[in-house]
């Protein structure tokens, strides 16, 4: 039998972290994160990056290791989180991937492989150019010429992926979902057991991620933002939800209080997003959190575990 990797996914203020520490600590695990913002350094508050009390001691893996001036591409991340893996299991610890960026889960679970590939620097300014002026509809209508299968999939505000996808073709003269396909070719060395949480009433879920950006204006974000003010970021850590909502309120523009607003629904737009996107993933097992409470989801995600590490022992 492969070895096993547990992964939990879900939208923005699901509860991910809780379960994935709790599993950890019933397990022996170790928590590997698939989140593209929490891998910033200074990007605690505005990111939920746990805290070293929520942690309860648990290692947790690729998080808190970048300067927000350096940028971070899907194949160094997927590099990494197979580094991590070999190195937790290696030690006879349970890895488990924690995280909402899909790109990065369904990557590492589809053993996606990436090559190095020209930049075209002056076609990159190109693209961030014409998104400003002519918007996400119009870029991601360029993309579904080009790549339909990655622009079906993609929404306008998605500007990251859709210009990664457009930069793609022009650098390779192949598509996106084409190299995938080829780069998928090879089986995962993993077994994969992944659960999910969300919400079966929605608004249950959007008074969460409301409250919890309530929580993180009461821990300071503001003063966090405003450290950050005078450093270049790199194009990922600009994509940052909590961050770039404050960038009128410093222009005098806005007040804090149509920030706040801006990040909570700005913050419920992307855990649309991010459903959308592991709705596609058939392994994955859901849990509705507004149905269930913690403790019945956690007895179902130790059991299901414990069952496979039976079977794994048996067979050894």
């Amino acid at each position: 039998m492969k070895p096993l990797v547990v992964v939990i996914v879900g939208p923005t203020a699901s509860g991910k972290t809780k379960l994935s520490i709790e599993l950890a600590k019933r397990f022996d695990g170790e928590i590997i994160s698939a989140d593209s913002m929490q891998i910033y350094r200074r990007m605690n508050i505005g990111t939920a990056k746990p805290t070293e009390e929520e942690t309860f001691g648990i290692p947790h893996h690729l998080m808190d290791f970048l300067e927000p001036t350096e940028e971070y591409t899907l194949k160094q991340y997927l590099e990494d989180a197979n580094r991590c893996v070999q190195d937790i299991l290696s030690r006879n610890k349970l890895p488990i991937l924690v995280g909402g960026t899909g790109l990065y889960v369904s990557s590492f679970l589809n053993n996606l492989t990436l090559s190095e590939e020209p930049v075209d620097e002056s076609y990159r300014a190109a693209l961030e150019n014409d998104y400003e002026k002519l918007g996400g509809e119009v870029m991601l209508s360029r993309l579904s010429e080009i790549d339909p299968e990655l622009a079906a999939r993609l929404f306008p505000k998605d500007k990251k992926r859709i210009l990664r996808g457009l930069e793609v073709f022009h650098n390779t003269g192949i598509t996106q979902s084409e190299q995938n396909r080829r780069a998928m070719e090879q089986e995962s060395p993993y077994q994969f057991l992944c659960f999910g949480l969300t919400a079966e009433d929605r608004a249950v879920l959007y008074q969460r991620i409301d409250q919890r950006v309530e929580t993180m204006m009461e821990a300071g974000l503001l003063e966090e933002v405003r450290l950050l003010q005078d450093i270049p970021c790199s194009r990922t850590a600009r994509q940052a939800i909590g961050y770039r909502q404050f960038d009128s309120y410093f222009a005098g523009e806005t007040s804090l209080e149509e920030v706040v607003d801006q990040i909570k629904k700005e913050s419920r737009n992307y855990a649309k997003r991010q459903l959308t996107w592991f709705r596609r993933e058939k392994r994955i097992q859901w849990f509705s959190v507004d149905l269930l409470n913690f403790d019945n989801i956690l007895n179902s995600c130790c059991e299901r575990i414990a069952k496979h590490i039976e079977v794994w022992y048996n067979n050894k």
